[in-house]
């Protein structure tokens, strides 16, 4: 299948003759293997009388471009990058590496994930070198209570880096969601291991839609954009480039500062501030104005029966209809 995908990669039109006798196999194998491609997610187009192609030519992720293209202090921080083609998710494997104590600057990117997931347990439609999967490691000393507020900033360096790329008006909705024009562009999960009270290690994970195929977001069940759309021709190197910069950045800062230091640029990119939201929390719905976010990242709402924070967890934030 790589082989076709190689073939394929400038997007220009091939005949069924031309890649069965590059590959070797007949027309009719070539046609079971681009049934394949279309079904990891890869958009392939077919017209009688020219062949196939992809609607896209293809841009794999490679480190040293993705190194080259880094801004500020990131190259410096940036202590391993690894480059998968498939995997369960890129969260799964910052996690196997931050247990063997990897540290702080360890970052992976996928072509393909098998599990993607964000919060609570929701699927991340992750089809073949369309989209960023990428994750990092930081390492933390003063347990859970340190990273109040990581999720938002991490929100932040995204928007940071999708804004430096010319992506117009990104929006967040707590807690840490990316939207442009009411959809979903970029999902974040953090996941941690090591002790909850001291030493431990937190896995920033984040996808970013660039070139998501409409046959694969048929299984997305909210509304969602893509980079392609906003600022077409902008490569996945550039953007995971731009995106690893700013968490980076971020949490050499984060480490030092907390939230507090991101708290007024999070406010300025509320998509919801000062509108009615309901928070669904599985077992209730909690009504109220939403005002903004605490110096710990919790949610400030103002409800009929006073100001509650709201924590993140297994809850999630609707406007109210």
């Amino acid at each position: 299948m790589q082989e076709l995908i190689s073939l394929l990669a400038d997007g220009q039109f091939r005949g069924g003759d031309e890649l069965g006798d590059a590959l070797g196999v007949s027309r009719a194998a070539v046609w079971k293997q681009i049934q394949k491609l279309q079904d990891v997610g890869l958009d392939v187009q077919s017209v009688r009388g020219k062949g196939y192609r992809l609607a896209y030519p293809m841009e794999w992720i490679e480190a040293p471009l993705v190194r080259s293209q880094l801004h500020g202090n990131a190259e410096a921080l940036l202590k391993e990058l690894d480059i998968h083609k498939l995997v369960t998710s890129t969260n799964d494997i910052a996690m196997q590496q931050a247990a063997r104590g990897v540290g702080s600057g360890y970052a992976c990117i996928a072509e393909q994930q098998t599990a993607g997931r964000g919060r609570r347990g929701r699927n991340w439609v992750s089809p073949y070198a369309s989209n960023l999967y990428l994750s990092i490691v930081w390492e933390f000393y003063q347990g859970a209570a340190q990273l109040e507020g990581l999720s938002l900033a991490t929100g932040v360096a995204v928007a940071r880096a999708l804004s430096r790329l010319g992506v117009p008006a990104v929006g967040l909705k707590w807690p840490n969601d990316l939207l442009v024009d009411g959809a979903k562009l970029s999902g974040i999960l953090l996941e941690m291991t090591g002790d909850p009270a001291g030493r431990c290690q937190v896995v920033l994970g984040v996808g970013v839609n660039h070139r998501l195929p409409a046959s694969a977001a048929e299984a997305i069940d909210q509304s969602w954009s893509r980079l392609e759309d906003f600022r077409p021709g902008i490569g996945r190197n550039l953007l995971a480039a731009a995106v690893l910069s700013e968490l980076l950045l971020m949490l050499e800062g984060f480490a030092t500062r907390g939230f507090s230091a991101f708290q007024e640029q999070w406010l300025a990119l509320d998509i919801y501030a000062d509108k009615e939201v309901v928070i669904k929390t599985g077992s209730a719905d909690i009504v109220g104005v939403a005002r903004g976010v605490d110096a710990t990242g919790g949610l400030v709402l103002e409800t009929a029966s006073g100001r509650q924070i709201i924590k993140g967890g297994e809850m999630s934030l609707r406007p109210l209809l």
